[in-house]
């Protein structure tokens, strides 16, 4: 802005300079060496031809009434340009303002009160507000499932659900799937078939598995369910626990130990 203020400034001096200029220094720096030729201009624009850029200004309009205005529209620019900018300021500072609001989250069967900010993420909600670091922020993209969680018996990706959009759900998180000292099929199956080495994912791939036994009781479809053809009820092989297990990332490729959990968890949940 600085630099149009400047520029502004700089052609108001030189049209106000014109625009003082006699015809005879107009006719001078026109040509300076010649005193045989006429000088006299005429006091209007006189189009050449009609349907040039000549043929816009009025017969009535003269060069200096003509630089006179411009210099006037220019001041008037510059001028506005600082309200522009104050009201440019205003306008950013609203959007970054920060808003909170209450809200009521039932995490693990325990209601939550809070207040927080409306940009808050369901996982910082866990980990900052409640205490419930088991989900944890691995690529803050929903790109990895480590945040996974479980919105209504869902799988989620916490680090892009909204707290405020969590209100009036159940959100169920590693923390809650245990009953007491007694591990879930799928927290036991891990233990077993050591389904985890940094222990990082876990959470997510737990919780992700969890979800993943209810989808196939309910005889829900991935991929693979098109590709092979199975499409009513289809046996969960090991390439379908592999297809629906794909948005939770192992970073220390425990995919087998993995995927052999799983089969056994849904193993005993079928003969339970």
């Amino acid at each position: 802005m600085d630099f149009v203020l400047v520029h502004l400034d700089w052609l108001d001096c030189h049209l106000s300079y014109l625009s003082d200029m006699s015809p005879s220094d107009e006719a001078n720096m026109k040509h300076p060496h010649s005193s045989e030729i006429e000088l006299d201009e005429p006091e209007s624009f006189e189009p050449v031809l009609k349907g040039t850029a000549a043929g816009v200004l009025s017969p009535g309009v003269s060069r200096r009434s003509f630089v006179k205005s411009a210099s006037a529209v220019g001041v008037g620019v510059a001028a506005g340009l600082p309200h522009l900018a104050v009201a440019q300021a205003a306008h950013e500072a609203a959007a970054s303002a920060t808003r909170r609001t209450d809200v009521s989250l039932s995490v693990n069967g325990k209601m939550h009160p809070l207040n927080l900010d409306t940009r808050t993420t369901l996982l910082d909600a866990l980990r900052e507000h409640m205490n419930l670091t088991g989900s944890k922020k691995g690529c803050d993209h929903g790109q990895c499932g480590a945040c996974t969680v479980l919105l209504d018996g869902r799988r989620v990706n916490s680090c892009l659900t909204l707290a405020v959009s969590a209100a009036g759900a159940e959100v169920i998180t590693v923390e809650g799937l245990a009953k007491g000292d007694e591990l879930s099929l799928v927290q036991q199956a891990f233990l077993e078939h050591d389904g985890f080495q940094c222990g990082y994912c876990t959470p997510g791939q737990i919780c992700s598995a969890t979800a993943l036994m209810e989808e196939a009781g309910k005889g829900q479809l991935s991929q693979v369910s098109w590709v092979s053809g199975n499409t009513i009820k289809p046996e969960i092989t090991d390439a379908e626990i592999r297809e629906r297990m794909s948005g939770n990332i192992c970073r220390c490729g425990a995919y087998p130990n993995i995927v052999a959990a799983v089969r056994t968890a849904l193993g005993k949940g079928a003969s339970a």
